[in-house]
């Protein structure tokens, strides 16, 4: 059962990071698109590691008041870009009542109508013309370890147009949707077949968000779940299977990010035994002992 609102929650202890554990120096190139706390939920998932040092990161924010706010607060190791990332066309930004629904797509009012608060929150109140940007062309960004995107049913077309980039990425977070809250959306499978398509394999659910459907209503409470899963944030990982693939640098970028955002214990381990592989290192024996 869910505690009530408000309720103070027991804050589990920091895991320290594996740079630390293991006495390394990576720093992750990190891209955020859609980098407006507006389009997301709470803190960038790689938070910890831009306020430990270890991450360098280039955001993309079109909305001028957000794109402010972001280089107002930045740290040394930020840079915000007010460009649209989609696929280098001009399009129709759709500015909706809930700045969260804001998209270059249309929103499907025929589904949200079957959502509590989505019909007032979709409701389109300006349509502003705007010119785009292709992932692969955007000079500011010549390496992607790990990617964040939050753009409102547009994450496919930003990966059909990056493929380049994406070749060598190593984590993807990104949001997805199991409806069309947009007109002619891709949802959750199109993403997975596409990604699997680039090297990539489905890793875990961050979160995943469920709605009730009307009329029924639970507690009165609009933002209630309870068995339609609607979104989530979506982790995809460079395919384990394939981890000798990667080189020893790529393999502790890949254990660090699986480590600190996601507590991944297991899958950062293979990364790291992979690395020793290659060097007949010990890092993967070291990391097993810190962790029991």
């Amino acid at each position: 059962m869910n505690p009530p609102k408000n309720q103070p929650q027991p804050q589990s202890r920091p895991r320290p990071s594996l740079n630390a554990l293991l006495g390394l120096d990576a720093v992750i190139d990190v891209v955020d698109i859609g980098a407006s706390p507006l389009s997301g939920s709470g803190a960038a998932p790689y938070k910890r590691l831009l306020d430990a040092g270890h991450a360098r990161v280039v955001g993309f924010e079109p909305d001028a008041e957000q794109l402010a706010k972001l280089n107002a607060q930045k740290g040394p190791n930020e840079r915000y870009i007010g460009e649209a990332v989609y696929d280098g066309a001009a399009h129709e930004l759709k500015i909706c009542r809930a700045a969260g629904m804001t998209s270059l797509l249309e929103p499907n009012r025929e589904l949200l109508d079957y959502f509590h608060g989505f019909p007032e929150w979709g409701e389109v109140l300006k349509r502003v013309p705007v010119d785009t940007v292709r992932l692969d062309d955007v000079v500011e960004i010549t390496n992607i370890d790990y990617l964040k995107i939050d753009i409102q049913g547009g994450e496919l077309e930003v990966f059909r147009n990056g493929t380049r980039l994406l070749s060598d990425g190593l984590v993807i977070h990104t949001e997805v949707e199991f409806l069309p809250m947009y007109l002619d959306q891709p949802l959750f499978a199109d993403v997975d077949l596409f990604l699997r398509d680039l090297g990539f394999v489905f890793h875990r659910f961050q979160p995943l968000t469920s709605r009730v459907i009307k009329p029924l209503a639970v507690n009165n409470d609009i933002y209630a779940g309870l068995s339609q899963a609607f979104w989530a944030d979506a982790v995809f990982v460079r395919d384990f299977t394939k981890f000798d693939a990667l080189d020893e640098r790529d393999l502790h970028k890949t254990a660090l990010i699986l480590h600190d955002i996601y507590g991944s214990y297991d899958l950062a381990l293979r990364a790291l035994m992979a690395s020793d592989a290659k060097t007949d290192g010990k890092l993967a024996e070291t990391y097993l002992a810190k962790l029991n």
